[in-house]
């Protein structure tokens, strides 16, 4: 799913333009609008409601902006993956689930958006790198990488001042091996 599609935007839209698309487009689809509607109505109502709020999520949120750009560029788009599966997957472990296939369960949909595994699954080394960038500038990979490097930077600190020590008290002493 294409979020920039759901709000009717181009991919250069200001936070401001994204704003005003959500609010006219959630009041079109609120489902307290369509309450008194058939249940066909009611539902697809629902389901654009629920698209339209998680493209705002994701495009007013700089982060998550930028890693939809990222696996939009990087999978090519959402395609028709069927049964749950796409190259343009953004959350292939995703927090929503709105009646979209989700890991090939075969909802039916075709939108592919969710599901990692499918006919066109990707998993490139694109991919990859993605996952271990972000698990590397992930807030507590950083802290324990830099609390490893204060441990090693500790010790090394007292190998040296031990061996320091010892060269200052020993200094005048020839070291002798005891004999057998």
């Amino acid at each position: 799913m294409d979020h920039y599609k759901v709000l009717g935007l181009n991919k250069t839209a200001s936070k401001e333009e994204i704003k005003i698309a959500f609010k006219k487009l959630a009041f079109q689809f609120h489902p307290d609008k369509h309450s008194q509607s058939s249940k066909s109505v009611r539902e697809n109502a629902t389901i654009r409601f629920k698209q339209v709020s998680e493209a705002y999520e994701v495009l007013m949120d700089d982060r998550k902006r930028a890693e939809f750009n990222y696996r939009w560029r990087a999978g090519g788009g959402g395609g028709s993956g069927g049964a749950g599966g796409s190259a343009g997957n953004y959350y292939y472990q995703s927090q929503y689930s709105y009646g979209y296939g989700r890991s090939g369960s075969g909802s039916g949909s075709g939108s592919g958006y969710y599901g990692k595994s499918g006919s066109g699954g990707s998993g490139g080394f694109g991919d990859k790198f993605g996952v271990f960038i972000r698990i590397l500038t992930a807030r507590s990979s950083l802290l324990n990488l830099g609390f490893a490097a204060a441990i090693l930077g500790a010790m090394v600190v007292v190998d040296s001042s031990g061996e320091s020590l010892w060269k200052m008290q020993n200094s005048g002493t020839a070291l002798s091996l005891p004999t057998a």
